[in-house]
C-alpha cells in the first residue's frame, strides 16, 4: 500500500488572521521583474537584457516570530525549568534540544469540536474521549486535539475560538508518557479573552496559561495552529513535525504532516 500524506499546517501569509495583529507575520515579495538590482552587484557590467527573458530571481523577505504559523513549542517557552514532578528539576530544553524521536510517532486525535469556545478541557474529558474511540495511550504517542478553532482559521474570531487544555488534562497525558501534543487552535490553553474574564471574576491566577505551565512539572512540547485535523481518524497514522533548528529558541516552525502507512503502523505495535 502506498503512503498517504495529509498536510496539517497553515500557511505563512499576509492578510489572513492567524495571530493577534501585533504578532502577525509580514512577508515582502520580490519578483523576477524587480530584483535585477539585487543580482547585478555580483556580476559587474551585467545588463538586465543579458538574463534569459530579462528576469532575475524571485525572493521574499520575512518578518516572523518563532510562534507564527504552524510551530512546535519547546519546554523553554513555558517556563525556565521543567520536570519538577519527576524529581529531577532542570533547565527547560529549547527547540534545538527537543529529542527528534518525540517528533515522529504514532498519533491520536481527540475530537473536542463540540466543546464551546473558552472551555477548559479536564482529565475526565480526555479519559471519556479515549474511551469513546477505544484507545489506550502508549508512551511517546503524539496526541492532537481537534477544536472548533480549526473551522475558524482565516476568520476574525480565530484567535478567540476553540477550547483549551487545562493543567489536569495536560498532566493526564504527560503522566502516561506523552511528550508531544498539538492543537488546531491559536494556543494549547483556552483563548486568552475567555481566561481573562474568568480571572477578573475569580482573581485566580492559576487559571493563566495553566496547560502550558504543566511543563514545569513534566517537560513536553506542543504544536499550535495545526490545520485539517477533521480529515484525520482517531488513530492509524503517524505525525511528522520536526522543528527548525533555531539555537536557544522557544519554538520552531514545522511542516506538520500526518502519514498513513500500514507497514509503519504495524512496526510500531
Amino acid at each position: 500500500m502506498a503512503r498517504r500524506f495529509v498536510d496539517l499546517s497553515i500557511f505563512l501569509e499576509n492578510d489572513v488572521i492567524s495571530d493577534p495583529p501585533a504578532f502577525a507575520p509580514k512577508i515582502q515579495y520580490f519578483t523576477h521583474d524587480n530584483t535585477f538590482d539585487q543580482i547585478e552587484p555580483f556580476f559587474p557590467g551585467l545588463q538586465k537584457n543579458d538574463l534569459p527573458d530579462g528576469e532575475a530571481w524571485a525572493l521574499e523577505m520575512v518578518q516572523l516570530s518563532t510562534h507564527n504559523g504552524t510551530h512546535l513549542d519547546a519546554p523553554y517557552h513555558f517556563h525556565s525549568t521543567m520536570d519538577d514532578a519527576l524529581g529531577t528539576k532542570k533547565p527547560s530544553i529549547s527547540i534545538h534540544e527537543v529529542p527528534l524521536e518525540w517528533c515522529f510517532q504514532p498519533a491520536v486525535k481527540l475530537d473536542f469540536r463540540h466543546l464551546p469556545d473558552g472551555y477548559v478541557v479536564t482529565a475526565n474529558d480526555v479519559e471519556a474521549e479515549l474511551k469513546r474511540i477505544g484507545h489506550t495511550l502508549s508512551q511517546l504517542e503524539i496526541v492532537v486535539i481537534n477544536t472548533r478553532a480549526g473551522s475558524r482559521y482565516g476568520s476574525d474570531d480565530y484567535v478567540s475560538s476553540g477550547c483549551g487544555m487545562g493543567y489536569e488534562a495536560t498532566m493526564y497525558l504527560l503522566e502516561r508518557g506523552i511528550r508531544l501534543t498539538g492543537t488546531d487552535a491559536w494556543s494549547w490553553d483556552a483563548p486568552f479573552v475567555h481566561t481573562a474574564r474568568k480571572y477578573k471574576e475569580t482573581g485566580d491566577n492559576s487559571l493563566i496559561w495553566e496547560g502550558h505551565k504543566a511543563g514545569r512539572d513534566i517537560g513536553y512540547c506542543h504544536l499550535e495552529k495545526l490545520h485539517n485535523l477533521e480529515a484525520l481518524p482517531p488513530t492509524g497514522f503517524y505525525i511528522s513535525c520536526f522543528p527548525h533548528k533555531i539555537r536557544g529558541a522557544s519554538a520552531g516552525w514545522t511542516r506538520a504532516v500526518a502519514i498513513f502507512d500500514d507497514q509503519l503502523m504495524a512496526s510500531s505495535r
